[in-house]
């Protein structure tokens, strides 16, 4: 049975504005020059074993001294604030190939890599493909040049590398879903009930058993956490099937408010992500997005980031009904005990 949450989580660590943790720079993790040159020299030596990508393990992959740095990364996405900006990895200087043996790499010292789509690719590029939103039911947002609306992805914490800008705007976008149920809490506590309520969402193509929608709660509060599982443009794309109950004036409400509260000024942290920067963050307490951006001309100057998916040892316990989502399945089977 389901617990609904209706106090304020003001001593949350993960709960933040972001007008104050600009003021901050705790959250940006600059790398050393010791420690760009002992992750180039764990990449160069991954090519030139030429070794299968998804092959490549931890131990595949020294990093002997940054073990802190992996410590206090998996404390800020899990306890703590609940993202880390990682700033410093020589990007331009990489192939495209160098930069995802770099990216798997760090991976393997955070966690379980995920799948993160129905043909349970682990690696994903992110940059437009050309084609629109709707398009097709199977696009989805990361792969166009669109704004994309605060939301969550899927495992424990996403990681975003980014291999280069673009021509302009793409600016990423951070901001704590603790901090906005506390709001909502503070202004409306029963819409707070609605959003821990079933809501259905579209799947786009990309559940194991083709159900075209999921359902469950954008809030669930479970073991004395609060975590949020929200894609806003596919609760309202659910809504093209027939069969799909039409969202209660109650639930509109309660979205229009979610909505409302994250435009508020002061609340997004936001910066544009710099080539060599991975942006990390929990998929829990944590929604991200981003501002539409525009191409450069020649194709090897276009936008391109690389997603990666993880699960982490130190994660939350999760809610049962994260065992039948796309997102956290995978996650969810990991986590279970041996």
């Amino acid at each position: 049975m389901r617990e609904f949450l209706t106090a304020l989580l003001e001593d949350d660590p993960a709960a933040w504005r972001g007008d104050r943790m600009a003021e901050r720079s705790d959250w940006i993790l600059t790398l050393d020059a010791p420690a760009v040159a002992e992750i180039e020299s764990a990449v160069s030596a991954v090519a030139a074993r030429g070794v299968d990508l998804f092959d490549v393990t931890r131990d595949d992959f020294p990093l002997p001294n940054m073990g802190g740095h992996f410590e206090t990364m998996l404390g800020a996405l899990e306890g703590g604030r609940g993202f880390v900006l990682l700033r410093g990895l020589p990007a331009a200087r990489w192939s495209e190939a160098g930069n995802r043996i770099a990216l798997w790499g760090l991976g393997t010292h955070l966690g379980l890599p995920v799948g993160q789509d129905l043909a349970g690719n682990l690696l994903h590029d992110v940059r437009d493909v050309g084609r629109k939103f709707g398009s097709d039911d199977s696009i989805r947002y990361y792969q166009t040049s669109h704004a994309i609306r605060l939301h969550t992805d899927g495992g424990d914490v996403f990681a975003l590398a980014c291999v280069r800008q673009g021509a302009g705007g793409g600016k990423s976008l951070v901001v704590s879903a603790v901090e906005v149920f506390n709001e909502i809490v503070r202004r409306r506590p029963d819409l707070a009930v609605v959003l821990q309520e079933d809501f259905w969402m579209d799947a786009r193509g990309q559940r194991p058993d083709g159900a075209r929608c999921q359902v469950l709660p954008i809030y669930t509060w479970h073991d004395g956490l609060l975590s949020v599982l929200l894609k806003p443009e596919y609760v309202y794309s659910a809504q093209r099937f027939e069969d799909v109950p039409r969202l209660t004036e109650a639930q509109r409400e309660a979205l229009e408010l979610f909505h409302h509260v994250t435009q508020e000024t002061g609340l997004a942290l936001e910066f544009r992500l710099e080539p060599g920067d991975v942006l990390l963050a929990s998929n829990h307490t944590i929604m991200h997005g981003r501002t539409e951006f525009e191409d450069a001309p020649d194709p090897a100057q276009r936008r391109h980031l690389l997603r990666l998916w993880l699960t982490i040892p130190n994660g939350r316990p999760l809610p049962p009904h994260y065992a039948d989502t796309r997102e956290y399945a995978q996650t969810y089977r990991q986590r279970m005990p041996a």
